[in-house]
């Protein structure tokens, strides 16, 4: 996992983290089929790799996170080619959403359909001050087919969402974060700062403890309350049999940091 400038996918180790940069800068960091085809391989050497924690997802440049899908691709594509870089757009959202690692998407400039589509699919976003948002897919007669039909009203409620998706609109980043879309704004030359800043207020704590608690999450929007709930509990209890759990409780009991080794 090295950076490398001349790939449309960088990929950089730092520690027990990863930085996926996507490298398209001279068309905003388009999503094609070759992006993904990367994206979707290196999330998957990542998920084998134990050592590694967290992810964060950015865009190269100071234009972009992405704009989305490549317009040019889709316009030549047939209809069976446009569905199946749907499919494959979809099972990378997937992906990203069932990591088992701590996902942030760092969005450095737009950040517009299907580039909003990756975003969505990360556990937290932050996002520059300058940066624009939005679904612009019913603009060139499309749907939002990646996952945004699904995710942004899970993540700023129905009307809300369909407000942005049956209209097209963009909208700016305190906006977004006013919405929910987003966790935090900061200024551009902030970005990776206070991306790594957020990274380590998770990565402090146990490790198995923030899975699960993202897992009960995201499983517990598809359930009804009761069911949520005691997903939770049992979660609770699947916790309290490991080593980090002894080593946390302890270590409040005498008033010591604990320290978790993922046990």
């Amino acid at each position: 996992m090295t950076n490398q400038t001349d790939l449309i996918l960088q990929s950089e180790r730092k520690g027990s983290y990863v930085y996926l940069t996507l490298n398209r800068p001279a068309l905003l960091n388009a999503l094609n089929l070759s992006l993904l085809i990367a994206l979707k391989q290196e999330l998957e050497k990542i998920r084998e790799t134990p050592e590694i924690q967290a992810v964060i997802i950015t865009g190269s440049g100071n234009k972009a996170f992405s704009a989305g899908a490549d317009i040019e691709y889709l316009n030549k594509a047939t209809p069976l080619q446009v569905r199946e870089l749907a499919q494959l757009a979809v099972s990378v959202t997937h992906l990203i959403e069932n990591l088992n690692k701590v996902t942030i998407a760092l969005i450095n400039g737009y950040a517009l359909g299907g580039g909003l589509e990756i975003a969505e699919s990360c556990m937290l976003r932050i996002a520059v001050s300058t940066a624009r948002l939005g679904h612009p897919e019913v603009r060139i007669g499309a749907v939002a087919g990646w996952g945004g039909t699904t995710r942004l009203p899970r993540l700023i409620g129905k009307s809300r969402a369909a407000e942005l998706l049956l209209t097209g609109k963009m909208i700016d980043a305190d906006e977004a974060l006013r919405l929910g879309l987003v966790n935090r704004v900061t200024e551009p030359g902030n970005l990776q700062a206070e991306g790594e800043k957020l990274l380590h207020e998770i990565l402090e704590n146990a490790p198995i403890a923030v899975n699960l608690t993202w897992d009960a999450i995201h499983r517990g929007l598809d359930l009804s309350i009761d069911e949520s709930a005691k997903l939770g509990a049992d979660y609770f209890g699947l916790v309290s049999t490991t080593e980090d759990f002894r080593n946390g409780t302890e270590a409040f009991l005498k008033k010591q940091k604990p320290i978790y080794h993922g046990k």
